[in-house]
């Protein structure tokens, strides 16, 4: 058969759950299409037990990711990098396709989703030291507070910045030590989609990161009430209104809120030390002196 004849293989993309590839439960999907409207695949149209699934599977996976040591989480993150790297060319199609962008504005943005990635990673080790301290205290004791990690984050990611926005939105969440479940961005989840087979082939624990595609007006509100969800990041929510429900839902079980940015951020800046900040909590440890 000449190439000619071939018909191509139009793929059906799946859930990243637990460290499988799941089909939604509801068995729906949408159509993605690249900026000009032209059909580029299917993707899971995620449903409420998809997102308790995941949630179920992040808390699952916290214990062994919290506990790990920073320089193995560090060395983990770093393999993903690695691996980005080994997918360049697919991730510079997919991102020039959906994003509309010619080529070599998308290989930047590859090349910058990658940087980024690292320069998480080379954070694992390091932020007990910046974000914690010896403090003085008036008493033979010594004090000591550290950043501990809050839990599991749901995370919606930027609708506009289908990988270096992900990118950034879920390395400082994990680098840590929490387990995240991301909703991807709804018009263009391809390279999240390739981004969690990634995920997958790297030494990543089941868990650690899970990835849903579908509605943000659908699935958002499960993840906000759910009580197995911790913390919860609003960045790529853009409905005002939406944000406000979602905010009143996190509020039932005291979550912590990263609210929508009030400008469209630029996730070529320098990402400073805001989302590392924003998902830990600081624990103040006490130890009498010569004991």
């Amino acid at each position: 058969m000449s190439s000619a004849d071939r018909l191509a293989v139009r793929k059906t993309y799946k859930l990243f759950i637990g460290g499988a590839f799941p089909r939604s439960e509801s068995g729906r999907s949408y159509p993605v299409t690249d900026a000009s409207g032209r059909f580029l695949a299917n993707a899971a149209l995620a449903s409420r037990k998809d997102a308790r699934d995941a949630v179920v599977a992040a808390r699952k996976a916290l214990p062994g990711w919290s506990g790990a040591t920073a320089y193995n989480r560090g060395q983990i993150l770093y393999r993903v990098a690695e691996m980005l790297e080994g997918r360049r060319a697919q991730f510079v199609d997919e991102v020039a396709a959906v994003e509309g962008l010619e080529r070599a504005a998308a290989e930047s943005l590859v090349d910058e989703s990658i940087d980024c990635w690292v320069w998480y990673a080379g954070w694992a080790d390091k932020l007990a030291q910046v974000l914690g301290s010896s403090n003085p205290v008036a008493g033979p004791f010594f004090d000591f507070s550290v950043p501990e990690p809050v839990g599991v984050v749901a995370v919606v990611a930027p609708q506009d910045s289908s990988l270096l926005g992900l990118v950034s939105v879920v390395a400082p969440v994990v680098v840590s030590g929490n387990t995240c479940v991301v909703l991807a961005s709804e018009r263009a989840p391809l390279p999240a989609v390739t981004l969690a087979e990634v995920w997958a082939t790297s030494d990543v624990p089941a868990g650690v990161i899970n990835l849903l595609t579908g509605r943000v007006g659908e699935v958002a509100p499960w993840l906000a009430g759910h009580m197995g969800v911790d913390a919860l990041d609003l960045t790529g929510v853009a409905d005002a209104h939406l944000a406000a429900d979602l905010e009143r839902e996190a509020a039932e079980n005291l979550k912590r809120v990263l609210q929508p940015p009030a400008r469209r951020p630029d996730w070529t800046a320098d990402p400073g030390l805001t989302r590392l900040a924003a998902f830990v909590e600081t624990k103040t440890v006490w130890h009498p002196i010569g004991v």
